[in-house]
């Protein structure tokens, strides 16, 4: 139970402490960019800058398209008032020309082409490096001449043709500077690369913040969460407290606490069952020289001429020998691990016999011990551990069968076996109350099975283990009627491919 008094309130709440990276590695500082928060910012200012570069370039080409339609449409409309004039002086063409800043004006109507106004210096073909006919103007192709233009470095003219303006017919046909187009083209640039780059700071600020507050946040708590609970995995107070969420997060977060709650409750476990085996280790060291003493006095008894003394005097013995091999056990785990199997060829029915006998229900009792075992039926284990994993199973049938008081309930133990070439199968049943199906999960788990209030709930757990060791497995089998029954499979060797001896 350790861990700073800070660490324990931030737990409680779900919140991280502050600078606290979350895994064991750099700081937060260290990683912020290269942590998912610096990530993130990066990938949001990319994607925002190439989303406005997306934009960027259809706006120059829409505004390049405007530009030119109003000069034609300003050339158009002259055009138009001019038309009848059979002369245009010199002082409304420059007027015109100032105007629109083209060098020279036309209006083509069928195959006649009349001159509107023309600025002094002459223009070449050559100097004339694009045409471009409004009327024909595509997005795919506006965009290609844009970037022409700003690439051209503004050199030579452009002749501009489009529809005339006032319902007249024919075509307007003007002469521009490309140089003008281009600084116009420029200038939109500027205003508009300021205005992305300030919607660019403020779209990139909110996704960010947005991001940060919905994902990475809930991410640095949960692996916040995690580092604490590494740190003393036995102290409640380090589990997260799943937060009202109802998405992904939220549900991480519930299984997080889930899975830090099982683990804290098996350490608890563990725990116990190594207080467990360091108290049965010591009280089983005095046990051994007590169950010592019991056998000298116990041999005493075969001396007796008493008939019922005889008869009862060997099993004393028996069992005593027993007991005593049992706290060798003990002692030999407690020091490295339970001694191998010693498996042969025995009776089952003798086994079984056995357990009865020493349960106490060989005679006429409260409760009945039906040995349904063949005579002679055999099988391949070892006698000792086998006889423990029947102990435990029949104690716990008789304790439950015990615990009902009701004189017309039927208490019933039965032993049954199917016995073959590939081992054996043994049946444990009776007729108590059954197991509720909330400790079914987690029957075969120590301190989870007791039969009843005050057991240890370790018998079934033993007797698990003791199947695994033989290769074999137990199980409560799910059957109709009254009671329960314990299904135990003992494979033999030779259908499992082991050795002839263990």
């Amino acid at each position: 139970m350790t861990g700073p008094a800070a660490g324990q309130v931030s737990a409680r709440t779900g919140a991280a402490p502050e600078g606290a990276d979350g895994g064991g590695g750099a700081p937060a500082d260290v990683r912020r960019w290269s942590g998912l928060s610096g990530k993130l910012l990066i990938l949001t200012v990319l994607f925002v800058m190439l989303s406005e570069v997306l934009i960027f370039v259809p706006s120059m080409a829409n505004f390049r398209n405007t530009w030119l339609n109003d000069k034609l449409t300003i050339a158009g409309v002259a055009a138009s008032v001019l038309v009848e004039t059979d002369m245009v002086s010199p002082a409304v063409q420059a007027e015109l020309l100032r105007t629109t800043g083209a060098v020279a004006i036309a209006l083509n109507d069928g195959d006649r082409r009349r001159l509107i106004a023309m600025a002094p210096q002459a223009v070449a073909g050559d100097d004339i490096r694009m045409t471009i006919d409004m009327g024909e103007a595509d997005p795919v192709t506006s965009i290609m001449q844009s970037v022409h233009t700003l690439l051209a470095g503004g050199e030579g003219f452009l002749r501009v043709v489009g529809p005339s303006q006032m319902g007249l017919g024919g075509r307007v046909d003007i002469v521009l500077p490309q140089a003008m187009l281009r600084d116009a083209m420029l200038g939109f640039a500027v205003r508009i690369l300021a205005l992305s780059l300030v919607i660019s700071a403020i779209t990139a600020t909110l996704v960010y913040l947005s991001l940060r507050w919905m994902f990475v946040r809930p991410i640095r708590r949960l692996t916040g969460s995690m580092a604490r609970f590494q740190a003393a995995p036995d102290d409640p107070a380090r589990i997260i407290v799943p937060s009202a969420r109802n998405d992904e997060v939220g549900d991480a977060e519930r299984r997080l606490a889930g899975m830090q709650a099982k683990l804290a409750e098996t350490l608890e476990q563990r725990r116990q069952l190594a207080n467990l085996g360091l108290a049965v280790s010591k009280i089983n060291h005095d046990l051994r020289n007590l169950l010592a003493s019991a056998q000298l006095f116990s041999e005493r008894l075969e001396m007796v001429s008493d008939p019922t003394v005889q008869r009862l005097a060997p099993k004393i013995l028996a069992t005593l020998d027993r007991a005593v091999g049992y706290t060798r056990s003990v002692l030999d785990y407690g020091s490295a691990r339970e001694a191998p199997l010693r498996r042969r060829l025995v009776r089952l029915d003798v086994i079984a016999r056995d357990v009865g006998e020493v349960l106490g229900l060989s005679g006429e009792g409260d409760v009945a011990f039906d040995n349904r075992i063949p005579q002679g039926a055999e099988v391949d284990a070892d006698p000792e551990q086998l006889f423990r994993i029947l102990m435990n199973l029949s104690r716990n049938a008789v304790q439950a069968l015990r615990a009902d008081d009701n004189p017309a309930a039927v208490r019933r133990l039965t032993l049954e076996a199917d016995c073959g070439f590939e081992g054996a199968t043994i049946r444990v049943s009776d007729t108590g109350p059954g197991i509720p199906p909330e400790r079914r999960d987690q029957l075969f788990h120590p301190f989870q099975s007791a039969a009843k209030k005050g057991g240890t709930g370790l018998g079934l757990a033993i007797a698990a283990e003791l199947a695994h060791a033989h290769g074999g497995s137990i199980r409560l089998l799910d059957r109709p009627g009254p009671g329960a029954s314990f299904e135990l499979v003992i494979p033999a060797r030779a259908a499992r491919g082991d050795s002839a001896s263990d």
